[in-house]
């Protein structure tokens, strides 16, 4: 939305104006396309003080586009905070952020505390009244959306934005009007499982923080189930402190059965190949710290409000830490699979997308990337490179190009002007089926010739993309509502190796989502390796200054 002429020269346009009226009498009305708004019904007040903070908007150059604006604006610029209760509430609120892994500091609380007392001086109690408003207006927009804008991280990002202006003079006006408003500004965080266990994950972490941190594991040679190790020790006493009942054995050094299953069971909750060998992740995990685990939490906490909104509805969600996908269609998990990302030096993105059409026996046209790092020096160093992958040469007119003829070293500098292509076939790069999306990077979903590697704990093996190991079931399920396809029907049009598009039955939303914690079968918190090392971005975000209000 564009800016509107500020308040000291014009206030709003005549649409927006009988929204906010609307609004200020209580009424549901939608404005020049916002969303409906509801007003709370203003308190009697002084008519000096109402004056004051209509002057005060205008002074910090608020716009037509600011939520306190419009908030003021639909209810006359009257005061709200003539309750002490309410006062008390929003203190309440701002001290109990630290529970969602927010900064309490960045509502200022001692300078809050000092302006909760009423003042009867105009001039003072406009102060208090925006100084009060702006904080619940900062702590409902972190809370529901993040402190962080995920934006200025990934330039890729294109979830949900937040909310208009006009949504948040509506979220003021509604919390305001609750009874108990602490619990209205906690209700006003995610509803997600996760989101809840994380917060009690988090206090856990706090707690054991609060004690010190735990006993080290030494780095040493990988420790094998049955191995004898002076390192033994220090391993059963680890995993004691973090909750671990480990019976002591007679054999201080020997890695028992008993301490084995421990260790599996630890792998397993941090999203590691539970196998009992203690190599150099599961040891990584092993000595992280409290300090550690809660700045992981915290993290995950914001990706969480980030992408609050758009875990709902049909979606298509592919857990890239997680190397896993899930379907939900009709509020019912319908199918899962594991899938391959990106590696770390080519990484999958988090993007909000959709499934345009299915391939079925698609064509693969080696994108930019691959191209210019892998095929351009793999056929400069070895002259059957492209053969042995089924590769061709096409020039702009659709015609083969003998690959003798290019001078493939110094094409690494002066660019390529042809196309490589594979063709169709079970063995070629994207397998019987792909699935198209919408995104400008060529990132989409597709089978692979290249099964075995589902079979790894750990599969961040891609250029990008993600791999499925159950495409055709996948593709069945999206194809249901066209009324012309069933499980028969793909395979038999798989079969036929004709390359062929189709469109999908139903609109699906697609999530690439990106998140080192998540909840196992159980409900328990799983803490996974951050493979991309996004997370310290994200908490050094948090742990910055908030803009000043």
């Amino acid at each position: 939305m564009q800016s509107k002429p500020g308040l000291g020269k014009c206030f709003v346009t005549a649409a927006a104006l009988a929204a906010l009226a609307l609004m200020a009498s209580g009424v549901h009305a939608t404005a020049a396309g916002e969303a409906a708004v509801v007003a709370v019904e203003p308190a009697a007040s002084d008519s000096a003080l109402a004056l004051r903070i209509e002057q005060r908007l205008r002074e910090r150059a608020a716009t037509a586009d600011d939520p306190i604006a419009l908030f003021y604006l639909a209810r006359a610029y009257r005061s709200v905070w003539t309750e002490p209760a309410r006062v008390h509430a929003l203190l309440a609120a701002v001290e109990a952020v630290r529970g969602h892994g927010l900064d309490a500091a960045d509502f200022a609380p001692a300078r809050l505390r000092a302006g909760a007392v009423p003042a009867a001086d105009p001039e003072r109690a406009a102060e208090r009244e925006l100084l009060l408003t702006d904080t619940l207006a900062a702590l409902l927009f972190q809370l529901r959306h993040g402190k962080v804008d995920p934006r200025a991280l990934y330039r890729e990002w294109n979830f949900t934005p937040p909310p208009s202006p006009y949504e948040r003079a509506a979220e003021l006006a509604r919390v305001l009007q609750a009874s108990d408003l602490a619990a209205a500004v906690d209700a006003y965080a995610p509803d997600l499982p996760l989101y809840r266990a994380l917060r009690a994950e988090l206090l856990a972490q706090q707690g054991r923080l609060a004690v010190g941190d735990w006993p080290k594991v030494a780095a040493g040679p990988t420790l094998k189930p049955g191995a004898s190790s002076s390192r033994v020790a220090s391993l059963r006493a680890r995993l004691a402190a973090a909750g671990e009942r480990v019976s002591e054995a007679r054999d201080k050094s020997h890695y028992d059965e008993a301490l084995v299953e421990a260790v599996k069971r630890f792998q397993a909750a941090h999203g590691l190949q539970a196998d009992g060998v203690l190599g150099a992740q599961t040891l990584e995990a092993l000595n992280a710290s409290p300090a550690q685990r809660v700045a992981q939490i915290r993290a995950n906490l914001e990706r969480l409000r980030w992408v609050a909104s758009d875990l709902q509805g049909d979606r298509l969600l592919v857990d890239i830490v997680g190397y896993h996908a899930d379907l939900v269609l009709d509020g019912q998990p319908v199918w899962s699979s594991r899938v391959i990302v990106g590696k770390p030096k080519r990484r999958t993105p988090s993007l909000l997308d959709s499934v345009t059409h299915l391939v079925l026996n698609p064509k693969w046209v080696v994108p930019p990337t691959i191209l210019r790092e892998d095929v351009i020096p793999g056929a400069a160093r070895n002259p059957s490179y492209l053969a042995n992958r089924r590769l061709r040469v096409v020039d702009r007119s659709g015609q083969t190009v003998d690959p003798a003829t290019i001078d493939w070293s110094g094409a690494r500098q002066s660019g390529f002007p042809y196309r490589v292509e594979q063709q169709s076939g079970a063995d070629g790069s994207l397998g019987r089926i792909k699935f198209s999306l919408s995104n400008p990077y060529v990132i989409y979903l597709h089978d692979t010739n290249a099964r075995s590697l589902f079979k790894r704990a750990e599969r961040a093996l891609s250029s990008g993309c993600v791999r499925v190991e159950k495409p055709e079931e996948l593709a069945v399920l999206l194809l249901a509502d066209s009324g012309r396809w069933s499980a028969q029907a793909l395979q038999a049009a798989l079969d036929s190796g004709r390359t062929r598009t189709v469109d999908v039955g139903r609109d699906v939303k697609v999530l690439l989502h990106y998140a080192t914690a998540a909840l196992d079968e159980a409900g328990r918190v799983l803490l996974r390796n951050d493979i991309y090392g996004y997370d310290a971005a994200i908490v050094a975000a948090l742990d910055a200054p908030a803009p000043a209000r």
